[in-house]
Order: C-alpha cells, then sequence, then structure tokens
C-alpha cells in the first residue's frame, strides 16, 4: 500500500500526488518547509512549528491559504492514514502556481510522513566531528533565519562535510561570527555555562533550541545568548548540536581540534537526557 500524503485539500497517495510546473516553489524556491517528529502520534511542540512557519510566510510574503487549525488536522490525518505513531513529518508550504494573479493565488500545502529514524547511537556515546564550512552566511540575506526551500547550499556544504567524513559542517557570518549547522543549531559549554548565537545573528530559531535553552534554565543552567566567534569554539569545555531529530548530539571534533577531554561532556549528557524526558512528558507514553 502505497504512503499517503495531505496536498492543499486532502489525503491522495504519493504515486498519484503532483504540483503545478507553474509553482514558485519548483521555479524559484519559493517556499518554507518545518521538519516535525512525533511521539506516540503526537507532534512535539506543533505549535511552536505553526508559529514558526506563519512568522516566515509574513515575513517573506508567502501567502497562506490555511489557518493553524486546518494545518494541525492535516498533519493528524497523515500519521493515521499511514498508522504511524512515532514518525518524521515534514510540512513544505510555497507560494503556489504564480502564473495567477497575486489575489488569486493559492498556497501549495504538502504534508508527508515516514517511520521516525534517529541518529546512530554512536554519536551520542563518542561524539561526532565537524568541520568549518567554506561557504558565508550572510546577514543581509532576507531568508537567513528562515527555513525556506532554497535549501541547495546547506546540502552543497552538507555533501562536503561528508566527503570528510564529518557528520555536519559549521557556518560563519561574512563578518566571522559562529551562526549555525548545515541542519543544526550549535551551543558550546564555558565553565559550566551554556552560550549558543542569538537568533539576530541570525539564525534559524530552532524548535530543539528553544526547548534547550528552556531546559537550561530550569535546571539551572545559566544560559547566555551572544555573538561568538572561533576562538570560543576552539576553547569551549563542550559543544554539541540540536535539531529535532537529532536532540543534541555532542561535537568531539573541530577539524582536526579536539573539543575539551575528547569525551562527552557532562552537561551535554545532562541535557540530551533532559530533552529526552520532556519529549515522553509531552507526548505522553504509549497506551
Amino acid at each position: 500500500m502505497p504512503s499517503r500524503v495531505f496536498l492543499n485539500d486532502g489525503l491522495i497517495d504519493i504515486d498519484k500526488a503532483g504540483v503545478s510546473v507553474a509553482d514558485g516553489g519548483l521555479l524559484y524556491g519559493a517556499g518554507l518547509f518545518e521538519t516535525m517528529r512525533s511521539r506516540n502520534g503526537v507532534v512535539f511542540r506543533l505549535q511552536d512549528h505553526l508559529d514558526r512557519l506563519f512568522l516566515s510566510a509574513a515575513a517573506l510574503s508567502i501567502a497562506l491559504s490555511y489557518d493553524k487549525a486546518y494545518i494541525e488536522q492535516a498533519i493528524g490525518d497523515v500519521l493515521e492514514a499511514n498508522q504511524l505513531k512515532d514518525a518524521r513529518l515534514r510540512l513544505t508550504l510555497t507560494s503556489g502556481p504564480l502564473a495567477e494573479s497575486q489575489d488569486q493565488r493559492k498556497a501549495t500545502l504538502l504534508i508527508t510522513a515516514a517511520p521516525f529514524r534517529p541518529y546512530p547511537d554512536d554519536y551520542y556515546q563518542t561524539g561526532i566531528l565537524v568541520v568549518l564550512c567554506p561557504f558565508r552566511q550572510n546577514q543581509t540575506d532576507p531568508t537567513c533565519g528562515h527555513k525556506t526551500t532554497s535549501y541547495y547550499p546547506r546540502l552543497l556544504a552538507l555533501n562536503l562535510a561528508h566527503q570528510r567524513r564529518a557528520t555536519e559542517a559549521l557556518w560563519f557570518t561574512t563578518d566571522n561570527r559562529l551562526a549555525e549547522g548545515c541542519v543544526s543549531n550549535v551551543f558550546l559549554v564555558k565553565n559550566s555555562v551554556l552560550y549558543t548565537p542569538p537568533a539576530q545573528t541570525p539564525v534559524l530559531p530552532g524548535i530543539a533550541r528553544k526547548a534547550i535553552l528552556q531546559i537550561a534554565q530550569e535546571q539551572p543552567l545559566e544560559t547566555v545568548e551572544k555573538d561568538l566567534f572561533i576562538s570560543d569554539l576552539l576553547e569551549a569545555d563542550e559543544v554539541f548540536l540540536t535539531n529535532i531529530i537529532m536532540e543534541a548530539i555532542p561535537v568531539i571534533n573541530v577539524e582536526k581540534h579536539t573539543v575539551g577531554s575528547g569525551k562527552v561532556g557532562p552537561v551535554t549528557g545532562k541535557l540530551r537526557q533532559a530533552f529526552v524526558q520532556t519529549i515522553e512528558s509531552e507526548c505522553g507514553r504509549q497506551q
């Protein structure tokens, strides 16, 4: 049985789904997306995802033809149709067919789901290698800080990292400030203080990033959002990356540099454990 996706107005078999050849997302990358995860059939921090989507759509002039309740119901329909409880979901929203007049244009909404596949266990037990991205993040780019479908530069950088046997590549801005990974936010620990680049860098305001900051403040752990540079990265006691799928993955090597003691740090381990517990708490336990 083919998987079912939600396209615009309802569920459809994935092999029968299609978008207009005039769609702005296809032609120009005029679109947004959200990667989400469900646990026990409940999408973790769904409202945070939808809030970010709607804010970005407004900022980038992508007319939304759907309200949050409609999208939330559509996500539930996709999970039910595919009989999934623990899933990785993707919501894609594009500007729709550009051949239509502005007032008649309707955004394209696509929601897909697949079984949840976590990152390998050894990433969390022994840490990962990251490299420095050869490209630069331009803070004057109007799409910076938004999760747009114009994602090819990120995929190119990630492919270069994989060719060097690294899991991620870290981006810096044109004025040499640490920004983020290709698909992740970055955190540093120094003298038991948690640091991360501010959203205004700009970086993507990640859902996992927000959750980690909340968890750290509850522990309590001092958190600081400030401009960070290569020296901060290399002098950190611990480094870890976050996104909604990876949770919190420890970084043990930055290029040839060994982070801290070369082992998974206590703050990283504690925050990741608390993050997993937060997912279980907010999404309930399977009956």
